[in-house]
C-alpha cells in the first residue's frame, strides 16, 4: 500500500496523492511531501523511488537488503535505517520479532518503508491529518516525532519485564513451576534483542543530533539529542534487567540443587535406618549354619571367621580409601 500526505501553508493537507504527482510538488520548495509505503512490492516501490533520485545502492539497501540500524549521507538525502522490536505475551512469556523502517529524508520530502503497520508511523500520520503542526517545521522535525514515538513505544516493554521478573522472583522462592526456567530464558533472549537494538540506534540518533547534515536544521539538532538521551536510559535499564534476569537465573538454580540436596539428605537417611537391617538379614541369610550338597567346608567355624573379618574390615577399607581421595 501506498498513501501519500503533501502540506503547502495556507492550504488543507492533500492526502491519497498520485505518485504522478510526486515530482511537480517536489519541486514546490516551500511544501511537505510525506510518502508512506507498507509491505508494497518492491518491483513497484523502485519505479517511484527512482524518480526522486536516489542512489541504486539506497534503493536496494531499502528494497532488499536487511541492516541495523544506520545513517547513510548522500547530499541531498539521508538514507537512515531503524529496528522496530515487535513482541507479544503468550502463556506469559515474551515472543519478539525485529522489523525495519527504512527513511528517506531530504529539504521537503521524507518516505518511509516498513513491510509492517507501524504504531509509531499510524500516531504520527493521524496527528499530521488532525493538526498541521506536526508537519509544518519540515520533514526532518516530522522524523523527530516518528522516532521518539518509536523509541517511547520501550517504556511499556520495560515495565512489563520488570514486572515479570518480580513474579519470576516470587515463583523461584515459592515454588517453581516447570515452565519457570522457561520464562527466564524469554526475557534474556527478549532483553538481548532489545540491546542488538538500542546500541545501533543509539549512535543513529548521537549522529543526527551532532554531524552537520544539509537536509537536518541546526536548530532541530537538539530533539534528536533528546532521543538519544531516551536511548541512553533505555540501554541502561536494559543492563540492569540483564542484571535482574540473571541474578533470577542463579536463584532458581541454586534453590532448584537445594531442594535436590534435601531429597537426596532424606533419601539418605531412610537408606542409613535400613542399612543395619540389610546387614543383619544379608549377614544370617548366608548358609553357614546347614550344608548344602558338597559344601560342607563353607559351614566350618574357620569359614565363618573369615567372612565376618572380611564384611567388617571391608567398609573400614572404604572409608581410609574416600578419605585419602578428600570425598569425606
Amino acid at each position: 500500500m501506498i498513501r501519500s500526505l503533501f502540506y503547502i501553508p495556507g492550504k488543507a493537507v492533500r492526502t491519497n496523492i498520485s505518485p504522478k504527482e510526486f515530482p511537480r510538488l517536489l519541486r514546490d520548495r516551500r511544501g511537505v511531501l510525506w510518502v508512506d509505503f507498507i509491505g508494497e512490492n518492491p518491483e513497484e516501490a523502485e519505479p517511484i523511488l527512482r524518480g526522486f533520485g536516489f542512489h541504486p545502492l539506497a534503493i536496494d539497501d531499502a528494497l532488499q537488503e536487511t541492516h541495523t540500524s544506520k545513517v547513510d549521507d548522500w547530499g541531498d538525502h539521508l538514507y537512515i535505517v531503524f529496528n522496530v522490536l515487535n513482541y507479544k505475551r503468550e502463556n506469559g512469556a515474551f515472543e519478539s520479532e525485529i522489523d525495519e523502517l527504512d527513511v528517506f529524508l531530504g529539504k521537503n520530502y521524507i518516505i518511509t518503508y516498513h513491510d509492517q503497520i507501524l504504531p509509531a508511523i499510524e500516531d504520527a500520520w493521524t496527528a499530521c491529518q488532525r493538526d498541521i503542526r506536526h508537519i509544518q517545521d519540515g520533514p526532518d522535525h516530522l522524523l523527530y516525532r516518528i522516532v521518539d514515538s518509536l523509541v517511547m513505544s520501550y517504556m511499556p516493554l520495560i515495565d512489563q519485564i520488570d514486572a515479570q521478573v518480580d513474579q519470576i522472583e516470587d515463583q523461584v522462592f515459592d515454588r517453581p513451576r516447570p515452565d519457570t526456567l522457561e520464562n527466564i530464558f524469554a526475557l534474556k533472549r527478549l532483553l538481548l534483542t532489545m540491546r542488538r537494538i538500542l546500541l545501533p540506534q543509539r549512535e543513529v540518533l548521537n549522529k543526527l543530533s551532532r554531524d552537520d547534515y544539509r537536509v537536518i536544521d541546526p536548530k532541530d539538532r537538539i530533539f534528536f539529542r533528546d532521543i538519544y538521551d531516551h536511548l541512553v536510559r533505555l540501554h541502561d535499564l536494559n543492563e540492569n534487567l540483564r542484571d535482574l534476569v540473571g541474578g533470577v537465573l542463579d536463584s532458581y538454580l541454586s534453590v532448584t540443587n537445594n531442594r535436590m540436596n534435601e531429597v537426596m539428605k532424606t533419601l539418605t537417611i531412610i537408606t542409613t535406618l535400613f542399612m543395619p537391617i540389610t546387614f543383619v538379614t544379608g549377614f544370617f541369610g548366608m548358609n553357614f549354619f546347614e550344608p548344602v550338597a558338597k559344601f560342607l567346608n563353607w559351614t566350618s567355624e574357620q569359614t565363618f571367621d573369615i567372612m565376618l573379618g572380611i564384611m567388617l574390615s571391608l567398609p573400614l577399607v572404604m572409608y581410609l580409601w574416600m578419605r585419602r581421595r578428600t570425598w569425606v
